[in-house]
């Protein structure tokens, strides 16, 4: 049984089995939409704005993608993704030029899949309404995860048969820029001609970063559990968990932010809940993908391979996928130079090869 996902964009409309977003909204012009200077937005020219990225440039990446979600072994399904091609397109932005525009999420409930639907149905909506959207994309995404955690909590309040939580991971394409944001433990991998380069880091109560942070707001870890409640450190919603959210709680709906500039070698972008990473390692999935995009340039049966083969390894969780692709062509095959042999003769094999030249001078 696949689970319920978000299909926007050029190449599809709602995918089976799937349902809209709630309140989709069409937004008006704003003054944000007018080039500018942003910083600190790529590392390695932190003068540069998203806008100006792609001038000096005659790259851009061509936006595919798919997706797939499976119940897998458990008695319900509580993961869900979302996928958007062109979220000017789609959202009615005005005066925002910038190719590609696209955005993708993948939401992995627990104690239901409330919280998840609605990360779902309304992440992307704060991205595009606030003000400084797109110029500081860093600070916009942020706010964006807690501005929806608050929202949640408010509907939380007055339905609380809404009581859950989720982890959120999300990417947003806008030009050359691509843009990661993870508050939980799903994941994101970029494969960069053949390499898997992770683009987001799990956030387990046991990692050292995250335990330090947890403990400095008098949070524990016990085997492994963020106060012996919770297998993950960040996460949208659980409001409900006595002692774990709010001002000062250690679980935190922050999320830690990824900024890369795209260039012709980066091939596609693999999304996926922990249920995919506990049965792949991240350069053994780009591996599998990148043969099986050399056989069917399909992102869509991609993800369905990445989900079946994860299967066939026995994950035991939910399974949601997305994979985007940054080329029409399918991934290259890698041809790397012939390495120098270094040969080498131990003493009895010189010791013999003398006695052999001894005997032809004798």
């Amino acid at each position: 049984m696949e689970g319920e996902g978000v299909r926007l964009g050029r190449n599809a409309g709602p995918s089976d089995g799937g349902k809209p977003p709630l309140g989709k909204p069409v937004l008006a012009s704003h003054s944000s939409f007018v080039r500018s200077r942003e910083n600190n937005m790529v590392p390695s020219e932190p003068e540069k704005s998203l806008m100006e990225e792609s001038c000096g440039n005659n790259y851009v990446p061509i936006i595919r993608s798919g997706a797939c979600a499976d119940k897998g072994s458990r008695r319900s399904m509580e993961d869900v993704y979302f996928c958007c091609d062109d979220f000017t397109k789609d959202y009615g932005i005005q005066d925002f030029d910038e190719e590609p525009s696209a955005f993708y999420g993948v939401f992995d409930g627990h104690g239901g899949k409330h919280a998840a639907d609605f990360a779902c149905s309304n992440l992307l909506k704060y991205i595009l309404q606030d003000e400084d959207f797109p110029m500081d994309m860093e600070k916009v995404i942020s706010s964006a995860f807690l501005q929806t955690d608050s929202a949640f909590a408010e509907a939380c309040s007055d339905n609380c048969s809404l009581e859950s939580g989720t982890t959120v991971l999300a990417a947003l394409v806008v030009g050359r820029s691509l843009i990661v944001a993870n508050a939980g433990d799903c994941r994101a991998v970029l494969c960069r001609r053949g390499k898997a380069v992770e683009m987001s880091r799990d956030h387990k109560p046991s990692c050292s970063h995250e335990r330090r942070r947890i403990e400095a707001l008098g949070g524990y870890v016990y085997d492994g559990y963020l106060n012996g409640q919770l297998s993950v450190a960040r996460a949208l919603g659980d409001w409900h968990m006595e002692g774990l959210k709010g001002p000062s709680g250690p679980l935190s709906a922050e999320p830690e932010v990824i900024v890369t500039r795209l260039t012709e070698e980066d091939e596609f972008l693999i999304m996926g809940c922990d249920g995919l990473w506990d049965v792949f390692r991240s350069q053994n999935a780009v591996d599998f993908a990148r043969r099986k995009l050399q056989e069917h340039n399909d992102p869509v049966i991609c993800c369905r391979d990445l989900v079946d083969e994860a299967l066939k390894r026995k994950s035991s969780d939910n399974l949601a996928v997305v994979v985007v692709c940054f080329n029409q062509k399918p991934p290259p095959v890698l041809t790397s130079p012939r390495p120098r042999v270094h040969r080498s003769i131990s003493a009895e094999g010189l010791k013999e090869l003398q006695s052999f030249l001894d005997s032809l001078s004798n």
